[in-house]
């Protein structure tokens, strides 16, 4: 793809966007390089180890972070050049869902002040109540509750909430930052399903962050893997699930847990600890816990992989791959 064109029919693209953070002790590398695209109308999960620079990479896609370099192109207009009236236009259409449904919530506010806020801070207020009204009916909240504080609310209803205030404004992309985690399960699965008619109704366009990757293979179009700052894989869904080729992809789908005796899984265990952002190895980031690192002759050479596209849709930062790509990759394919 030429760099100076938007990928076609992407809503977002991410160039080569890094975020930095300096600490004691140095440069925290949260987000080192990324590029990627989601589609208008489509749902990429992005999963990985706590710590791996997820919801940085959230933060920084919707303008509430600055990045260190890099962009992120929204309908092909780089959002971290917008002047203080465009950035505005633009958050009304990019909005989050955080992870924790008390936190993100003012406790000395009523649900309806919490709906409310988005559509008065910009300049909505015609109607304003009835608008709520309809929100809280969209999101499945009760009308009776539109005088309740977050505290008297339990943990679906409270995300609820956070849904309702992200759809206030008709935002065309929406990032979910682990928006079911701290829910039980009876209550992420009344989420997820709410998200996805939504979906379908309004044709919302999502950036998914998960650990979970049951969940990311319920909602996603397709899947982005990322370990230490960068992606190192990404995938159609069922591709990914089925045929995952970074060594990392498949560690982490091989922890899922399968009800099958008559196959079970072949688990690959990871040795060691994810290397400090603040130090990351040079070269292959995976280097240290990669099953195949004494097969590869490119730890000698400490090359850095690059992200290429090995099949349609499909690609893997991984050089050992790239230097068995005649013969198949030498790793473990049971997903």
């Amino acid at each position: 793809m030429n760099e100076e064109q938007v990928e076609k029919g992407a809503l977002l693209e991410i160039r080569h966007l890094k975020k930095y953070f300096g600490v004691h002790g140095g440069t925290l590398r949260a987000v080192d390089d990324v590029s990627l695209s989601v589609m208008e109308g489509g749902t990429v999960g992005l999963v990985g180890e706590s710590g791996c620079g997820k919801s940085t990479l959230g933060r920084l896609v919707i303008g509430l972070l600055e990045p260190t370099s890099g962009e992120a192109l929204f309908r092909g207009e780089n959002i971290f050049s917008f002047d203080s009236k465009r950035q505005k236009q633009f958050r009304q259409k990019a909005q989050i869902v955080f992870q924790d449904p008390f936190s993100s919530l003012n406790p000395r506010m009523s649900v309806f002040q919490l709906i409310a806020e988005p559509l008065l801070i910009n300049g909505t207020r015609r109607d304003t109540e009835r608008r709520v009204r309809k929100l809280m009916d969209t999101v499945g909240l009760a009308e009776r509750l539109i005088t309740s504080f977050p505290h008297e609310l339990d943990g679906g209803r409270r995300q609820r909430i956070g849904v309702a205030r992200a759809l206030a404004l008709d935002p065309d992309f929406i990032v979910l930052d682990e928006p079911v985690s701290a829910l039980d399960v009876c209550i992420q699965a009344q989420i997820l399903n709410l998200l996805g008619d939504l979906k379908r109704e309004h044709g919302y366009t999502y950036l998914f962050i998960s650990h979970n990757l049951s969940v990311v293979r319920y909602v996603s179009d397709e899947v982005a893997v990322m370990y230490l700052g960068q992606v190192v894989e990404k995938a159609g869904n069922k591709e990914l699930f089925k045929n995952p080729l970074h060594p990392y992809t498949q560690a982490l789908l091989s922890a899922v847990p399968v009800i099958d005796l008559d196959h079970p899984k072949k688990r690959v265990i990871l040795e060691g600890d994810v290397p400090s952002p603040l130090d990351p190895p040079p070269g292959c980031r995976f280097r240290p816990r990669c099953v195949n690192r004494s097969d590869c002759r490119a730890e000698k050479e400490e090359r850095e992989p690059e992200l290429v596209e090995v099949a349609p849709g499909h690609r893997v930062a991984c050089n050992m791959y790239k230097e068995n790509a005649d013969l198949g990759f030498l790793g473990v394919h049971d997903p």
